[in-house]
């Protein structure tokens, strides 16, 4: 079984490599691109970590995001022509698909926790297959051709650009972080303003770690790990509190930092660049009053009910 599940998370690396690669391809084809070198370039070399990651040295695949980074740093990567849209033909699908559009996205989500919940294969393996499913669902209702699939698959990594990657480097520099102690330096760090014993004060400071940290990391699950060995072991659950309890609204509060920072790409970049908002900060914006009074909801919840 888990040769099974690491050859299907394969494939699904591969074929993601793949649709980078033909929108580098796509982009190397255009003649009007003002940055066509540097910007196939980018997506190609992305598309090959994804794609061969696991078959090349990884010294070759630390060279290639090093080299994506620099393409990144001096603005070489920057969105093409893209495939045109008929209006005439997008207003007519709307209006005979209607709301069945959003069964895909509904779709999706249940299978993929359907697939990680009855099935030995996991959430990841379920992610890949319930978006295949979906795909194809995608598909059926719309009639539309297998050039419309890649076009608008094109359309979607070129608007999210180089914030696609993000999540990616965030949850590496959180493993890197753990194994370089920053954790035990938190920790050394906390008890000269905590006082020992003091359980309110230790919740306070593994809300508000976890909120920071994740900001910082724009990852929920990268800031945990750190945040849980160097604050929340010893000033919380040394206290008494129950690690299930306590770990749990940790998370979650951690995801409130997720509401108000932009380096949670998926979560705030991704749609702004997708809308085209002219501000870049304004999905933060308005979650921001809401995170807040989370925030201090988590605090709460995690001295009632974590002892």
């Amino acid at each position: 079984m888990e040769s099974l599940i690491n050859n299907l998370l394969e494939f699904f690396y591969i074929l993601i490599g793949l649709l980078l690669m033909t929108t580098a391809a796509r982009v190397f084809m255009d003649k009007t691109h003002p940055t066509r070198m540097g910007t196939s370039l980018f997506w190609m070399l992305l598309g090959i970590v994804f794609a061969f990651g696991n078959f090349i040295p990884f010294m070759i695949d630390g060279i290639i995001i090093l080299v994506m980074g620099v393409l990144t740093l001096f603005k070489q990567v920057q969105i093409g022509k893209l495939a045109e849209l008929n209006e005439a033909e997008s207003e007519a699908a709307s209006k005979r698909i209607g709301a069945w559009i959003f069964l895909p996205c509904i779709l999706l989500a249940a299978l993929a926790v359907g697939i990680a919940q009855l099935t030995p294969l996991g959430g990841q393996v379920g992610i890949g297959l319930a978006s295949i499913g979906s795909l194809l669902v995608v598909i059926f209702i719309t009639k539309a051709k297998p050039k419309t699939v890649l076009d608008d698959s094109d359309r979607m990594i070129q608007q999210v650009g180089t914030t696609g990657i993000l999540p990616q480097l965030l949850a590496a520099l959180g493993v890197i972080f753990t194994q370089a102690g920053v954790g035990t330096v938190i920790s050394n760090g906390i008890s000269t303003v905590v006082p020992e014993g003091n359980r309110l004060a230790g919740v306070i400071a593994y809300c508000l770690g976890m909120v920071i940290f994740t900001m910082i990391m724009g990852n929920g699950f990268a800031a945990f790990t750190v945040i849980t060995a160097g604050i929340g072991v010893p000033f919380v659950m040394m206290q008494g509190a129950d690690p299930v309890v306590a770990g749990a609204l940790a998370m979650t509060a951690g995801f409130c930092g997720t509401l108000l920072t932009p380096m949670a790409a998926n979560f705030n970049a991704l749609p702004a660049a997708l809308l085209e908002m002219k501000d870049t900060n304004g999905v933060i914006r308005a979650q921001a009053p809401l995170a807040i009074l989370m925030i201090l909801i988590h605090i709460v919840l995690m001295y009632f009910w974590a002892f």
